[in-house]
């Protein structure tokens, strides 16, 4: 069973990675802006700290001049505020291609907010990007599980995570899963995770640099060299 998800979530991720626009209109020489949206996972330092090291890996292979991109998440926010704020976040900017996250969140248990709100929340934000453009490519990210008493504070994350996966495979945009990479760190021990979130939730720079950024350059297909 553990082989069969581990091959599909290549073939899902092949499949998307065929299916990035963004790439070919970069080896095309064509400027493109990315819109970061999330939580505090994606905002600020936290956001930065993975983004500024796949903006420097783009920009080596295609040059300055061609991506920039922009954080346009809130710390300690969910999809409800995300759907209430897409326009002017999102939209007004004209994103080239769009990263959402906000699953950690949406699994807060003060937030009440349901898997299935979560998911009409998600999904109205897919359609709006496909409504603003069809070529805007879209990106979903599982991010990395809390531990101690951020964990204890999302008792059903898991359920938020596994939907964000089938709504990648329902909507056909691309899914970056950060999960297993996380988890095979927390498998070392608490000790070893805390060194990469070192509050229980939000990865540190260390963490951004060498587990986020790492799976997002292997998904754009960046660790190949293409001129």
């Amino acid at each position: 069973m553990k082989l069969m998800v581990t091959l599909c979530s290549i073939l899902l991720s092949l499949s998307a990675l065929c299916q990035s626009r963004m790439m070919e209109q970069l080896k095309s020489g064509k400027p493109q802006h990315i819109v970061v949206y999330g939580t505090s996972l994606s905002s600020g330092g936290n956001g930065r700290a993975w983004m500024d090291v796949v903006e420097a890996r783009i920009a080596e292979e295609y040059g300055d001049n061609l991506i920039h991109y922009t954080l346009a998440g809130k710390g300690g926010m969910w999809s409800v505020w995300g759907v209430k704020n897409f326009e002017d976040s999102v939209i007004a900017k004209k994103p080239d291609a769009v990263f959402i996250e906000f699953g950690i969140n949406d699994a807060f248990k003060e937030y009440g907010t349901s898997v299935a709100l979560a998911k009409l929340n998600l999904e109205y934000m897919i359609d709006r990007v496909r409504l603003y453009s069809d070529s805007c490519d879209i990106f979903l990210q599982v991010m990395n599980m809390p531990i101690g008493k951020s964990a204890t504070f999302r008792p059903d994350l898991s359920a938020y995570y596994a939907m964000y996966r089938e709504v990648a495979r329902q909507k056909k945009v691309m899914l970056i899963d950060h999960y297993t990479n996380w988890q095979n760190i927390l498998d070392q021990g608490e000790e070893v995770f805390r060194q990469y979130v070192p509050d229980g939730l939000h990865p540190n720079k260390k963490g951004g640099e060498e587990v986020i950024a790492p799976e997002i350059i292997e998904f754009l297909n960046l660790n190949v060299t293409d001129k």
